[in-house]
């Protein structure tokens, strides 16, 4: 039993104060520990509830932190889990808050208005059926006070980057539908999920099936679970993550993963228990992480990797890095770079899998003009977005998106910005690290010259742009796609011309005439005449680009962007630089 209870005296493993207690009297306390077939443990405090998990090394997944209600019920408090690299994620259920007010004092009748009655203005409004009202809004969630105020709230729980493995600095990072935590009868929605570090999903589901099975147990059935959410969002990503921890069935006779992306239908797919979920093993010395499903290595994790990718099964994975298992060794390929790792005991028996080497015309790496990036791997598989949770000003590269989606779609939807954008052959993008993405089409006929200011970001953008286009086949379109530090190679490609131009002009020259206008000197040489540019910058350089001869044919401010207008659905409080402005610039003809 000593030996079994040890990782409760690892430091670090317990971290909120509820929890502390059980490192030394846990058995005495009335504390219960599980031993899994796979020898991974599962330990439980006096309230009945699993307070920690671990591999069986004892190294911790995740812990929870109960409160018990006045019924007797325990609600889940705080959680976090360890990602596959170390770093640590939090969970706060309900740890956004969304309020919205109505005034209903001018509808006749409004004394007599009960929150079922809110629930079917709501349903009317979003159009969704009042079951999903019902059972995402409870009654404290819709109230009506004596002037006729109605306040809506919807609740989100909300997930954090604990910067020391604890919420004592912790920066919001997503949300997704609330959970009833106590007992898990949906499968959730999450959203800003492009801001999620790489592994927060698998290991958010790790501990939502772990609390699961706790609550299934000695069940004649599991619940079935739906996958539900106001509104909901399917996408292939989606069904892989809970098709690895639940088998799903439909009565349609349809194939379940068309019915599941089908928005309308996505909630008639039911999602039961599967026999094999994934179980992670930690390797403390050597810093790596193995996934394995079903005696099946499914993913490989190195810590230490400044590529900040990790290594996926062989028979899934079509990209660069993939892992075998043969000779008792895990064998990790990097297109042909080959690496052997001894597999570790506690990880149990191992299928063996062939590993051949990926041979493909061009590695992500080559997207760089010059070596790739020095990039740490904290920076590497730390390079997400985020977006504050309340009025703080987002940072600038988060931005970004809003403006670079914004124009994709606008180049999509006007057939004169499309002619010209299909005329384009030399395109220039500087400064737009983080969403290098929605810049670039996969054709073959575009010369794309980029220049980057944020290594990691870079690298990951590459690495994302190679990813896509390997699965659609086109790594041809990436051939002339090339990636410079702006720092060494602006002046010199400034001086050539281009047909399309996206310029994003940092935030630290808004306030410098002279700045601004060596960007505007500089844009409107490096412009072909006929040429488009899309220029993000302060609201003053209107009258700079006038000025040099430039065409100005559309300003807009940032913030009134549908793409911007649609994140405030997520959070409200989000507010930007004031001043920052989209310019749509044109170079006469003569």
């Amino acid at each position: 039993m000593d030996a079994l209870i040890g990782p409760l005296t690892r430091q670090g493993n317990l971290s909120f104060p509820s929890n502390l207690s059980y490192s030394h009297n846990f058995i005495s306390a009335g504390g219960r520990v599980v031993q899994q077939p796979s020898g991974h443990l599962v330990f439980y405090g006096t309230h009945g509830r699993r307070i920690l998990a671990t591999d069986p090394d004892g190294h911790p997944l995740h812990e929870c932190e109960w409160l018990a209600e006045p019924n007797g019920a325990g609600r889940l408090v705080r959680g976090r889990f360890c990602l596959d690299w170390g770093q640590w994620v939090g969970l706060r259920p309900g740890g956004l808050v969304n309020s919205t007010v109505l005034d209903l004092s001018r509808k006749p009748g409004w004394q007599r208005l009960r929150p079922d009655d809110l629930r079917r203005m709501a349903a009317n409004a979003l159009r969704v059926p009042l079951d999903e009202i019902r059972f995402f809004y409870n009654d404290e969630d819709l109230t009506i006070d004596a002037r006729g105020q109605a306040t809506i709230r919807h609740r989100k729980d909300a997930f954090y980057i604990l910067d020391h493995g604890t919420f004592d600095r912790a920066r919001f990072m997503a949300c997704m539908g609330a959970m009833h935590w106590s007992r898990i009868d949906f499968l959730p929605v999450v959203e800003l999920f492009q801001s999620l570090l790489p592994g927060t999903g698998s290991a958010a589901f790790e501990l939502i099936r772990g609390l699961y099975d706790d609550q299934n147990e000695g069940q004649p059935q599991p619940l079935p679970l739906r996958y539900r959410g106001i509104p909901t969002y399917p996408s292939d990503a989606a069904f892989r993550l809970f098709n690895a921890f639940f088998v799903p069935h439909t009565s349609s006779g349809r194939k379940v993963f068309e019915v599941f992306m089908d928005s309308s239908q996505s909630h008639e797919v039911t999602w039961s228990p599967a026999s094999d979920p994934p179980y992670r093993y930690f390797d403390g010395p050597r810093r790596l992480c193995v996934t394995v499903k079903g005696g099946t290595v499914q993913k490989v994790t190195l810590a230490d990797d400044p590529a900040g990718m990790s290594y996926l099964n062989a028979q899934q994975s079509r990209g660069e890095r993939r892992v075998g298992v043969a000779n008792n060794s895990l064998i990790l390929m990097d297109g042909t770079r080959h690496t052997e790792v001894a597999m570790n005991p506690s990880w149990g028996p191992l299928r063996e899998s062939p590993v051949s080497p990926s041979v493909f015309p061009m590695s992500w790496r080559d997207l760089f003009a010059d070596a790739p990036p020095r990039v740490t791997p904290a920076e590497a598989f730390g390079a997400v977005l985020l977006y504050p949770d309340d009025a703080t000003e987002i940072d600038e590269v988060s931005v970004q998106p809003f403006v670079a989606d914004y124009l994709h779609d606008l180049v999509e939807d006007s057939p004169q910005l499309g002619a010209l954008y299909t005329q384009a052959r030399r395109i220039l993008i500087d400064n737009v690290d983080g969403s290098l993405q929605s810049c670039i089409r996969l054709t073959a006929d575009k010369e794309y010259r980029v220049l980057y200011t944020r290594a990691a970001l870079a690298q990951k953008q590459a690495s994302l742009l190679w990813n896509a286009t390997a699965q659609a086949s086109r790594l041809d379109a990436l051939a002339h796609v090339k990636l410079m530090p702006a720092e060494i190679h602006r002046k010199a490609l400034y001086r050539e011309r281009f047909d399309w131009i996206y310029r994003w002009v940092p935030y630290s020259c808004f306030e410098q005439p002279r700045a601004l206008t060596d960007v505007v000197s500089t844009l409107r040489h490096a412009l072909s005449p006929g040429g488009v540019a899309f220029v993000a910058g302060p609201r003053s350089m209107g009258d700079m680009l006038i000025s040099h001869s430039l065409r100005i044919a559309k300003v807009e401010s940032v913030d009134t962007l549908p793409t911007f207008r649609m994140h405030r659905t997520i959070l409200p409080l989000a507010r930007l630089n004031p001043t920052l402005t989209l310019f749509h610039v044109m170079q006469p003809v003569s």
